[in-house]
Formats: C-alpha cells, structure tokens, sequence
C-alpha cells in the first residue's frame, strides 16, 4: 500500500509542466487540445452557472484563443454530449467522490483506466468531463494552482498517450467531429463514454 502512495506522489511529482499556453504552440496538435479544453470548462461554466465569469486567462491561455470557429464547432458538441452525462446521477456521485486534492498518480491511474480499451472520441470526451469537475471543484474553492496543475496532467495525457492517435485523426478540428453532428450520434457517444466513466470510477475505489 505504501508502494502505491509512493508511486502515486512520484507521478504527481512528475505532472507538474505546461498549461497550455504559449509553452505548446509549437505543436499544433497539442495547443488545439489544449484550447479545446480550456472552452468547454468555460462553455461547461456558463451552462451550469451563468453567473460565474471564468476566462482562458484564468485557466492559463490566452484572450483571443476561442474564437476560430472550428474550436467553438468542437466544444459545442462536446457540451451536447456531456449535457446527457450530467443526467448520469451515479456518475455524478461517483466523480463526487474523487477528492478535490486528487493526486496526480490518481488521475494518471484513472486516465490510463479509461483507454485500457481503446481511444475513440467517446473516450476523449469522458477524460475532458473527469477534469472540467477537478477543475470546477478548485474554481469553486479558489485554488488557482490546482487549476493549472489538472490542466498539465489532460495535456499529459494527450501527449504521451493520446497523441499518435489524435494525428491519425488529423487533430481536433476535422473531419472527425462531423460524425458526431446528428443529434442520435451524440446521444449514443454520450452513452458510451458515461459508461466509460462509470466503469472507471469502480476500477479507481477497488484500487485505491
């Protein structure tokens, strides 16, 4: 058990790096998944509490960097899939659970869970809603460090992870994305990756 909060404290150690900023816009693929995420925590805000201003300043980007309108095509249906996670009350509780001082080997843990099986935006989509609700949860108790330090483990994730895959796909803003546009296709993505999360958060307690 040890071991495992060692290894644990060893990754959070690690996952201390970039935000998303200026330090990775030399790869375009990288900067586009981190400004992707960055408008659907500010989107997934003004839904939920429109009463709350949150800027890309605040989460360590840039003023003017959610205005191409291909961004904005992505985040809106990330929002109209996560609209039906949201109506998952068991995952709700289950995501609830997960402390707000999470440690980063516990998100990397749950991270690698969620693509055991398999990348597919359904998946992508889960891992981006698991940290919009690490990131509400420090917004809401206004811990701006740990704002910018859940972001840097996403973009973990993206890069050592997700990144071949996210080049096969031709980055965020292609085609891709078309295939979620109907309404019957975004509903069944929802699905699919609250299920993923479902199943997640039960491998993340067994494994604690």
């Amino acid at each position: 058990m040890a071991d495992g909060r060692e290894e644990e404290k060893r990754e959070g150690q690690e996952l201390q790096g970039a935000v998303g900023g200026e330090d990775v816009v030399d790869d375009p693929i990288m900067e586009q998944g981190a400004v992707v995420l960055r408008g659907y925590v500010i989107e997934r805000i003004n839904t939920e509490e429109p009463g709350r201003h949150v800027s890309s300043e605040d989460l360590g980007g840039r003023s003017s960097e959610q205005q191409d309108p291909h961004i904005k095509e992505v985040v809106e249906q990330m929002i109209k899939i996560t609209d039906e996670l949201n109506r998952n009350a068991e995952l709700q509780r289950l995501i609830n659970q997960v402390p707000d001082d999470c440690a980063g080997g516990i998100f990397m843990k749950v991270a690698r869970s969620i693509f055991a099986d398999g990348i597919n935006w359904s998946r992508v989509v889960a891992l981006c809603h698991l940290a919009y609700r690490l990131i509400y949860k420090a917004i809401t108790s206004n811990n701006q460090e740990n704002i910018r330090i859940i972001i840097s483990w996403v973009l973990q994730v993206f890069r050592e992870q997700l990144h071949p895959w996210f080049v096969q796909q031709e980055g965020w803003v292609s085609d891709g994305w078309s295939l979620i546009r109907g309404i019957s296709r975004w509903r069944t993505v929802a699905v699919v990756a609250s299920v993923v999360l479902v199943a997640t958060f039960v491998y993340y307690r067994k494994t604690r």
